[in-house]
């Protein structure tokens, strides 16, 4: 094994100008930790707010540099610790993890705790597979906590991002009716593609006249996975018995006229999640919509993509070594 690799590092937190490749050490593996040569990072809409240093101190430890992002990616396993044995060298996988404070997936590599690693399903390639895990288990928690029953009628507002259009499918997946509210033309085109039962644009449309013809007696639960006054009038149409789901980290997070009516969540990665995930993904069609894939030398655009509009979910190719080019 090598002890250098090619990362993106922040040596400060700020603008995507900060973001720049450098060799640092490849991070130690546990007794209980995976070592994954990645081939795919998922870039998360989260992943602008912490690069601007707006997590400092969310993870209960300081931040250090260099700091490397990414929270989810695939790859293939290089290297397990002594107490594995669901895994060996040479496994296709996929893994939900957190920078702090062993670095992320934009990386060559990256250590994960074997909880939080999956095999891949056959039929996803590396891209969908690289930006799968948080978004999906985000959205799998997020219908958990709605509790809704086959028939019922949900909403999946934001249904064209990252977390949202994956939830329409496993909303699908489950029986639900799914009332999906998107962004732009683009958006209610992939969300109608998804099987969403109806589809509203929530920048141009009548979103309560909508709600009101798809269920007279409100619908039965929400997912919000973008906040703000447009998904706050929309949550309106949500029956007094219904559920509203908001996962931790949505924002803007909501206001006072609705916060009591919110069940607030975090997304569930354990082993038994993602086992669940996969069941679903391998007994269905369901996967994620890779909007466009960045090379490592394009990271700087792909966060200031993120501050345009696209629609699924976008990737990063991980950076190579001289040694593996």
């Amino acid at each position: 094994m090598p002890t250098k690799m090619r990362a993106i590092i922040l040596d400060r937190f700020g603008d995507e100008g900060e973001l720049r490749e450098q060799s640092v050490p490849i991070p130690a593996v546990g007794e209980g930790d995976v070592l994954i040569r990645i081939d795919v990072a998922g870039i998360g809409s989260w992943d602008r707010e912490e690069r601007e240093g707006h997590y400092e101190g969310a993870f209960g430890v300081p931040s250090t540099f260099p700091y490397i992002l990414g929270w989810e990616g695939e790859g293939t396993v290089e290297a397990v610790g002594a107490d594995v044995t669901r895994f060996a060298p040479g496994d296709r996988v996929y893994a939900a993890s957190t920078p702090v404070p062993r670095g992320g997936f934009y990386a060559e590599y990256a250590v994960v705790d074997q909880e939080h690693v999956a095999p891949v399903p056959a039929r996803l390639t590396d891209e969908q597979a690289g930006v799968l895990a948080w978004d999906a288990l985000t959205a799998t928690s997020g219908l958990d906590t709605i509790d809704a029953r086959p028939g019922d009628a949900v909403m999946i507002f934001g249904a064209s991002g990252g977390i949202g259009h994956l939830a329409v499918q496993l909303a699908k997946h489950r029986g639900l009716r799914v009332f999906a509210v998107a962004s732009g033309q683009d958006g209610v085109s992939l969300a109608g593609g998804l099987g969403a039962d109806v589809v509203v644009d929530g920048r141009r449309d009548d979103v309560m006249a909508a709600i009101e013809s798809f269920a007279p007696e409100g619908l039965d639960g929400a997912l919000v996975t973008a906040g703000g006054r447009a998904a706050e009038d929309a949550l309106r149409g949500v029956a007094p018995s219904g559920r509203i789901a908001w996962a931790h980290g949505v924002n803007p997070p909501p206001s006072a006229e609705v916060v009591e009516r919110v069940s607030f969540y975090d997304g569930d990665r354990s082993r038994a999640a993602l086992q669940r995930l996969n069941e679903v993904i391998e007994s269905s069609l369901i996967a994620p919509h890779v909007a466009q894939v960045f090379d490592a030398a394009e990271v700087a655009q792909a966060h200031h993509a993120l501050r345009s509009h696209y629609v699924g979910k976008l990737a990063l190719r991980a950076p190579r070594s001289s040694r593996q080019l």
